[in-house]
């Protein structure tokens, strides 16, 4: 619930992200803010959220084994191996995306094909066309591409955004309970944080970790989105990827192309998903 509610709550702003990294003919001659503009006039309003659907069947998997994950495996770092403090914080969170990032990455391709879709311009016709389309044309291995990328890229990201919340949440309770902090409406004993507090730590943990891991997300998109690219033989391995971008369209329009869009939807996405988190934990009882 909480990876849905944030994915859906910026759903345009990834559309937008897809098409930039992509260098979509449509819009490669635009930056973040005018695409944001084109693209309702060029598809319609719901033409932002092209690809959401997708995204949804992926993303209710992918957000419980990654919450379940990070919490299965911080207990058996501090109990079993014995690592404690805010290191096993980032040790799990790590471990928790690159698990969450296997058990659903064919779901992220499928998406980022239907997200990459221009009105007018259609390969595909929806989901199930998406699958059949890959399996014929590039295999299994197609489900798979970009893969590499991902499961490097996410070990920083998943590591640095539960940790920077994690710590956040700790140092903020331990030295401003009052200020920061509320009692838990299933147990006064235990506080929590205020919800704008809440929102405030998960949206600092989201900008910290994409900055770090922003490239191989570029490398990762180009690779996911295939033959759909017409210089797909340029992006086969994530190193190759990489280099590509870097000497054909440099840093900050290759490498770094669509990160300030990306600072504007991580924010929203991570506190929402973070502060959705903790709510549901507690109607559920499972703090």
């Amino acid at each position: 619930v909480a990876a849905c509610c944030a994915k859906t709550t910026i759903a345009p702003l990834d559309r937008v992200k897809i098409l930039l990294q992509g260098q979509s003919p449509h819009y490669k001659h635009l930056g973040v803010f005018s695409t944001f503009t084109a693209v309702p006039k060029k598809e319609g309003i719901l033409g932002l959220y092209k690809g959401n659907g997708a995204m949804m069947v992926r993303i209710f998997p992918y957000g419980a084994i990654q919450f379940m994950a990070f919490d299965k495996y911080k207990k058996l770092l501090s109990k079993r191996i014995g690592i404690s403090g805010h290191i096993h914080r980032l040790m799990a969170g790590s471990m928790a995306g690159m698990t969450a990032v296997m058990c659903t990455y064919p779901l992220d391709v499928v998406r980022a094909r239907l997200a990459f879709q221009v009105k007018g311009d259609h390969r595909y016709s929806g989901i199930v066309d998406v699958f059949r389309s890959i399996y014929r044309k590039e295999g299994a291995f197609g489900f798979y591409r970009g893969l590499t990328p991902t499961l490097i890229g996410m070990a920083p990201y998943a590591g640095l955004s539960f940790f920077t919340f994690g710590t956040l949440k700790s140092l903020g309770l331990k030295h401003l309970p009052e200020q920061l902090g509320r009692p838990s409406s299933d147990n006064p004993d235990v506080l929590i944080l205020k919800t704008h507090v809440n929102l405030l730590c998960g949206g600092i943990a989201g900008a910290f970790a994409q900055t770090v891991s922003y490239p191989l997300d570029v490398a990762r998109r180009r690779m996911q989105l295939g033959t759909v690219l017409p210089d797909s033989d340029k992006c086969g391995s994530l190193i190759k990827t990489l280099k590509y971008v870097h000497e054909k369209y440099g840093i900050k329009r290759g490498l770094y192309r669509g990160l300030s869009l990306n600072y504007i939807r991580c924010v929203p996405s991570q506190a929402m998903a973070f502060t959705t988190y903790e709510f549901m934990k507690q109607v559920l009882h499972l703090n």
